[in-house]
């Protein structure tokens, strides 16, 4: 591991990509910018030394310096070490964690490219919510999706709550953005994919008689945010499955409808 560099104030030039760190929208248009992300954590820092992601640098509490230990860190990779005031100034909170991660992005992925190699996917339409973001991932991952393809609006699946909540898969599971939407949806018809939507109509089909009736086929598997669901537009344009439920529960979290689905569409796993 490279020698430890002792930070002493908030201020300091090298630690400029931590700060802020509860401003999400800040934190989204900075990020980006800058093609970099912030993950938190010894278990998010395995993630990430685990993927394709470069890690730049780690900034740590000085009392939580031995968390990294048996960590194979880079020697490129910095590491910064402060007290709990200046990682506290840094941040804008506490870091009960006590370490924090610096990893370069890549470059976005082709939708197409991923469509053309893959059998089932993940389509995500004005998914904001990280939390819910992350679950989506480890689910896709879970149930052996391929890709998942996030419309312009759903938010980014880097930002440092939907990597922990993903338990870091979110870094090994391609992804890319749909642009325009929703007329980029035409993709998955020209892959041969079918767009199955899932709605809590009660007019839909049920998951598992469309899952029976697209064995073999190439599916591609739509949900939208909670509360308001998937656009009418994109709707229209699907197969519109539901999750059978009891009465007086009108749906389920959206994560947890998609993991539903995602075991019948996908077939029995080892």
């Amino acid at each position: 591991m490279t020698p430890a560099e002792k930070v002493v104030s908030p201020a300091d030039p090298r630690l400029r990509p931590y700060r802020d760190l509860k401003d999400s929208a800040l934190r989204r248009s900075a990020e980006l910018a800058g093609g970099y992300f912030i993950v938190e954590g010894r278990f998010a820092l395995e993630a990430v030394l685990a993927s394709p992601y470069p890690l730049e640098s780690v900034l740590v509490l000085r009392r939580r310096l031995p968390a990294l230990a048996g960590l194979a860190l880079p020697p490129e990779t910095a590491v910064y070490v402060a007290d709990d005031e200046v990682m506290a100034g840094v941040a804008g909170f506490e870091v009960h964690r006590g370490v924090l991660g610096l990893a370069r992005r890549l470059p976005p992925a082709q939708a197409t490219s991923l469509l053309a190699r893959e059998r089932l996917v993940v389509v995500v339409e004005g998914v904001t919510d990280q939390e819910n973001l992350g679950s989506i991932f480890r689910n896709a991952t879970a149930f052996g999706a391929g890709a998942v393809l996030l419309d312009p609006t759903c938010s980014d699946p880097l930002y440092r709550r939907s990597v922990r909540v993903s338990l870091g898969h979110v870094l090994r599971m391609p992804f890319a953005r749909l642009e325009p939407w929703p007329g980029s949806l035409q993709l998955l018809g020209k892959n041969g994919f079918v767009a199955v939507a899932l709605t809590p109509a009660g007019s839909a089909e049920a998951v598992q008689d469309a899952a029976d009736a697209l064995q073999g086929e190439k599916v591609a598997l739509i949900v939208g945010a909670e509360g308001s669901g998937l656009s009418a537009a994109v709707l229209s344009a699907c197969r519109q499955v539901r999750v059978p439920m009891a009465p007086r529960v009108d749906s389920l979290n959206v994560a947890v409808a998609l993991a539903v689905a995602l075991h019948r569409f996908a077939g029995p796993h080892p």
